[in-house]
């Protein structure tokens, strides 16, 4: 699957005109792939606050999604990245609600985290998911691109 993912890539950035210095593509614990590209204009493909880079990547799923059903396999969930851009990106945040965790455990109260994409609400659940986050819940909140998490004291009985 990582030729076919590769070749997609190559297929449509070569079509759009973008040079492309290296393709990594890693399978992720969890079944799915994560490509990272490197690239003499990584500005260009990340665009304003990630914007091109996320419509890259629903691009990339559809034409993946599209050639493995033809092949009756699952459709593996496929992160795409440019220069690691969305990698900072996650570890910022990941940090961010974890600095939000500590304040809910001092203060015993719900602490709320910026409006951000699905993509990051998601990071941002399945970090705080693990055991050692047991004491606390999450959950989203708002509407649109005003959605936000809030991190709760979780009630133990």
């Amino acid at each position: 699957m990582e030729k076919q993912i590769h070749q997609i890539i190559e297929t449509l950035l070569n079509k759009i005109g973008v040079g492309i210095n290296k393709i990594r593509i890693e399978k992720t614990p969890e079944g799915g792939y994560r490509v990272n590209i490197e690239t003499s204009h990584p500005n260009l493909m990340i665009g304003h606050r990630g914007e091109t880079i996320g419509a890259m990547q629903h691009l990339v799923k559809l034409l993946f999604w599209k050639e493995t059903d033809r092949q009756d396999i699952s459709r593996p969930e496929l992160s795409l990245d440019i220069e690691s851009y969305r990698k900072r990106q996650e570890q910022n945040i990941i940090q961010l609600a974890e600095r939000k965790v500590e304040m809910v455990r001092k203060l015993a109260s719900p602490q709320s985290l910026p409006a951000m994409s699905p993509y990051f609400r998601r990071v941002v659940h399945l970090h705080l998911a693990q055991d050692k986050y047991q004491d606390i819940s999450t959950e989203s909140q708002g509407d649109g691109d005003y959605r936000y998490i809030v991190i709760k004291p979780e009630i133990i009985i």
